[in-house]
């Protein structure tokens, strides 16, 4: 295949269901050949898999990985490799996200909650390096708004996706100049799925917090990821708020 710039190749991680399917959508639009990862999802993984393949033949491929086992994450990067030849990006947007309120926090919860959302981005991006610099890529990382206020409950999710924007800053000068690393931190854009503590007094609550007044879309995350892998040629070490203002509100 003749490579253009729209044809860049993508490693998305949990990349088959909410705001991971809607940058899978977002980029394959935009003429990106996918390697979709999964944990669990197989179902939603192979139905879009399906979907995008129909619309482009060959264009989208799938594989399972548990990003905490750090020792398989290379075979992401050479499976991508292998099936497209080339990895012009990779984003980190498979994430754990629950309650671990102190006095009850247990190791098992810190290696996982910390495993997906900030060790994992680590690991996948060192075995990414040598292909993001033969092609010039980029690493896009999803955060979080709770970057700049952490939720009460939520210690050791809050602690890894601030880990992750320090992660993003060192990424971004350890790879440059070949590399650019950036981050997306969205705001109210989906609900956790059955989750009574997300009742709709508390998400009216949330959405009276945001500057727009108004929660966001999946495609608000995906068109910012898009215009950092694609329009963003001069910005390195940024993170992009995708939060109708919230990180404003006192």
């Amino acid at each position: 295949m003749k490579f253009s710039p729209n044809n860049k190749v993508v490693l998305i991680t949990g990349g088959a269901k909410r705001v991971g399917a809607a940058i899978t959508r977002a980029l394959h639009q935009q003429g990106a050949n996918v390697m979709l990862h999964y944990h669990t999802s197989q179902q939603e993984a192979e139905t879009l898999q399906a979907e995008l393949n129909q619309t482009r033949a060959d264009s989208v491929a799938i594989m399972q990985a548990n990003l905490l086992q750090t020792a398989d994450l290379p075979k992401l990067i050479q499976a991508t490799l292998q099936q497209f030849g080339r990895l012009d990006a990779l984003v980190n947007n498979a994430s754990s996200y629950y309650a671990t309120p102190l006095g009850g926090i247990s190791e098992a919860q810190w290696d996982e909650l910390t495993g997906s959302n900030l060790k994992a981005p680590l690991f996948l991006s060192q075995a990414a390096a040598d292909a993001l610099f033969a092609s010039r890529g980029c690493i896009v990382n999803i955060t979080d708004m709770h970057i700049e206020r952490p939720k009460k409950h939520y210690i050791v999710y809050s602690a890894a996706k601030a880990g992750l924007v320090n992660l993003t800053k060192s990424l971004a000068q350890e790879l440059a100049p070949n590399v650019r690393v950036n981050a997306v931190a969205p705001g109210p854009v989906l609900w956790p799925e059955d989750n009574q503590e997300f009742d709709e007094t508390y998400r009216q609550q949330v959405v009276n917090q945001t500057l727009l007044k108004r929660t966001g879309e999946p495609d608000d995350i995906a068109k910012a990821v898009k215009f950092l892998v694609y329009d963003a040629p001069f910005i390195t070490g940024h993170v992009l708020a995708v939060d109708g203002g919230r990180h404003l509100s006192i």
